[in-house]
């Protein structure tokens, strides 16, 4: 192979701290096949540091032929080539073409960000170089972070608008008409997928190294882990308004993927909720067009298949949790004794 990318998940442990195990198992399966002129490019997202201080050190001790990574000295032959170049993925968008996102490439020297480029420049419309390995790691994070952020903010703002009684989504629409300075972000149920819910802790876990307390990324991520939270008392406020409570309530969770229209469960905020619902005594179904079983993940063990869409009167409440397009709104408001909406769907012209 000429080039070789590394593309493995890069979770979090239980303690909120990178793990890196599945970069490092790869980066250990691959130093000793190196050979001189190879390019390797790490594309998980993780901390600034992570290629130069933990990926290198392990091609340049373990590989057979004594190759250390190009550096800015002069080229000897003995050398292999190193970069990183951030996936920009975005599940569901039709709209954007993948060869149309410009791609980020990172190299530790100049030339490996030269083949980097060309590597990529085969597929993508547009290549952006940056200085550093490091520097393209923190691209990344920045994108997530900026959006994590943001739907912090709006999540805060939600619970503020409830108590006042003001609709935040009109809210929403009336700020999205300014055409300068303003980008619409939305309120939901909780984060999840892959990456805007664990990229921020990343760089909060780096930063304790240089004695720096990211205060601002860590509030977002708590708002935003505690949206589910604010679903389960929705919920009971909801089932208490018509004489019921939680315990013994038959519910049906209307979407668990982590976002419209895809199949993805990771850290979906509807699995938290299930299993919050279910904590406290309720009788939990759920319907997702896309998924039809729920087994064993990292973090949950739910053993449930997906029902059937019908008959929705049988439930005391149907919480949407994902606004699939699938689903008739306008039936499930007909149909269903309660509705507690996430997501705005049963607003919307």
């Amino acid at each position: 192979m000429d080039a070789i990318i590394i593309c493995v998940p890069a979770p979090l442990n239980e303690y909120h701290e990178p793990d890196l195990s599945y970069i490092t198992d790869t980066t250990h399966s691959i130093a000793p096949h190196l050979r001189a002129g190879q390019l390797v490019v790490l594309e998980s997202t993780t901390y600034p540091g992570t290629t130069e201080e933990v990926m290198i050190p392990i091609l340049e001790k373990e590989n057979t032929a004594g190759l250390k990574a190009a550096r800015n000295q002069p080229l000897t032959g003995k050398e292999f080539f190193v970069a990183f170049s951030p996936e920009r993925e975005d599940p569901g968008n039709t709209t954007v073409a993948r060869r149309d996102i410009p791609k980020v490439v990172g190299g530790l020297n100049p030339q490996a960000s030269q083949l980097a480029g060309a590597l990529y420049g085969s597929i993508f419309n547009r290549t952006v170089p940056v200085s550093s390995p490091a520097a393209a790691e923190m691209t990344k994070l920045l994108e997530n972070i900026y959006r994590c952020v943001n739907i912090a903010l709006v999540n805060e703002l939600k619970l503020l608008c409830l108590r006042m009684d003001i609709d935040i989504w009109e809210v929403i629409s009336a700020a999205s008409t300014k055409p300068f300075g303003f980008h619409p972000f939305y309120p939901g149920p909780g984060l999840g997928g892959h990456c805007i819910p664990i990229d921020p802790f990343y760089l909060s876990w780096k930063a304790k190294e240089f004695d720096f307390r990211t205060r601002f990324i860590e509030l977002a991520g708590k708002i935003n882990n505690n949206m589910p939270y604010h679903v389960l008392s929705s919920v009971s406020h909801a089932l208490n308004r018509h004489k019921k409570s939680v315990n013994g309530a038959k519910l049906l969770i209307l979407g668990v993927a982590y976002k419209k229209d895809i199949d993805d469960l990771r850290e979906s905020p509807a699995l938290t909720i299930i299993e919050l619902l279910q904590k406290d005594g309720a009788q939990v179904s759920y319907h997702d067009p896309y998924l039809p079983f729920i087994g064993k993940g990292r973090k949950y063990d739910l053993q449930m298949k997906c029902s059937e869409l019908k008959d929705l009167g049988q439930y005391d409440c149907v919480v949407i949790v994902t606004d699939h397009s699938d689903y008739d709104y306008r039936r499930i408001v007909t149909e269903a004794q309660l509705i507690v909406d996430t997501r705005n769907a049963t607003h919307r012209d």
